[in-house]
């Protein structure tokens, strides 16, 4: 279980959907820890609950195949590879000084547009295939971008739900299925309750006992519990929850996601090069792991959570009508997080827009690993500051 998943967290990159496409050709088909029918379950469990899809489906595999202890086991070593590469990257960071340093951070900025480009562009013709989505997306977007506020996002993700109710019900509804993971429904209350307490808790907490780890803990839970449609979505929630109170300005930000492109697993993981932003030394490294442990619970319990419902869920219309709307919704909400503060911040002259322009081609057009373009993009950076 240990070896699988390690050898997975330090090979899997390109994603979220090219890590589901790994747990398969190695679980699936050469292991047969479960069946293609239980697996399609899981992957579409995933899509419907907010949260870290890959993440969550590699979570649950391990606890198909051996309990608590292995989904645990199974997350930590698909994690921890790149969690541990970008706490390294954050602690570094501050040592790195003049215009090559400055060109390296101005071209992973770079990257991030390109990256965030490429999410849009996939997840727009995967999940807006109709005009009905297009439009559910375009009303998300231009309230993320006049609103300008953090709640902001949250409103048009649940506007968009409610959208596709109205919308989007036709379709196949998904018949219950093969898959079975012991766990009772009362385990899967007990979670779906925790998550509550944790959301409501925590800023109270935070309120009448202030301290960093605490409202970072807040931060960081808030953004992974409401994250639908891919891990590039959580870019938003995050720039709220760490740029606006000032813990890590908006260049460290960009420049801490275009690094976490350049490392195998999770995406999620980014919260450990912001958490040891934050602060330096062994605070800094105390607060990556209370960001990078706030950031998967949600997701975590919510799939425990919903595990033992799901069968009866799937045969209900309203729920693939409600998922089908907050897609789409991400898709804008996404879409207005490329305009800014990603663009706005990275795209300062004319070689920097042909740099993005080139990474961007080479992630959707030539489909060039996103590894690669990292290193295309930090490259390109320190020239342009050289020259």
């Amino acid at each position: 279980m240990l070896g699988q998943f390690t050898v997975l967290g330090l090979t899997s990159f390109g994603g979220p959907v090219a890590h589901l496409g790994y747990f398969r050709e190695r679980l699936v088909v050469r292991r047969r820890w479960i069946s293609e029918q239980g697996y399609a379950e899981l992957v579409a469990l995933a899509q419907f609950l907010p949260g870290p899809a890959s993440s969550q489906v590699g979570f649950a595999l391990g606890l198909h195949r051996a309990g608590l202890l292995g989904g645990l086991a199974a997350f930590a070593a698909f994690t921890l590879p790149s969690a541990v590469l970008l706490v390294l990257a954050a602690l570094s960071a501050p040592l790195l000084d003049g215009p090559v340093a400055e060109g390296l951070i101005a071209g992973l900025k770079v990257v991030a547009v390109a990256v965030v480009a490429h999410a849009v562009w996939g997840m727009a013709r995967t999940l807006t295939p109709d005009l009905r989505r297009a439009g559910i997306a375009l009303v998300a977007g231009l309230i993320v971008l006049l609103v300008g506020t953090g709640w902001a996002t949250l409103a048009a993700i649940a506007l968009g739900a409610l959208a596709g109710l109205l919308l989007c019900r036709a379709g196949e509804v998904t018949a219950e299925g093969g898959l079975s993971i012991p766990i009772s429904r009362r385990v899967g209350a007990a979670c779906l309750v925790a998550v509550g307490v944790l959301l409501l808790g925590l800023p109270l907490l935070a309120a009448l006992a202030p301290s960093q780890p605490i409202a970072v803990a807040d931060g960081f839970l808030r953004a992974g519990a409401l994250v639908f449609g891919g891990g590039h979505v959580v870019l938003p929630l995050l720039e709220t929850a760490v740029v606006e109170p000032g813990w890590v300005s908006e260049q460290q930000f960009l420049a801490g996601y275009g690094a976490a492109q350049a490392v195998p697993g999770p995406l999620f993981t980014v919260a450990a090069f912001l958490g040891a932003s934050i602060a330096p030394g062994a605070e800094g490294v105390l607060l990556a792991g209370v960001a990078l442990v706030a950031i998967f619970l949600p997701g975590l319990l919510l799939i425990v959570g919903v595990l033992p419902f799901w069968g009866a869920l799937q045969g209900r219309p309203v729920v693939p009508a409600l998922v089908r709307g907050a897609n789409a919704a991400v898709v804008g909400v996404l879409a207005a997080a490329l305009y800014d503060p990603v663009a706005t911040s990275a795209l300062v002259d004319a070689p920097t827009v042909a740099l993005a322009v080139l990474c961007t081609a080479l992630l959707i057009v030539v489909r060039v690993p996103a590894w690669a373009v990292v290193i295309v993009g930090a490259g390109g950076g320190m020239l342009l500051a050289a020259f």
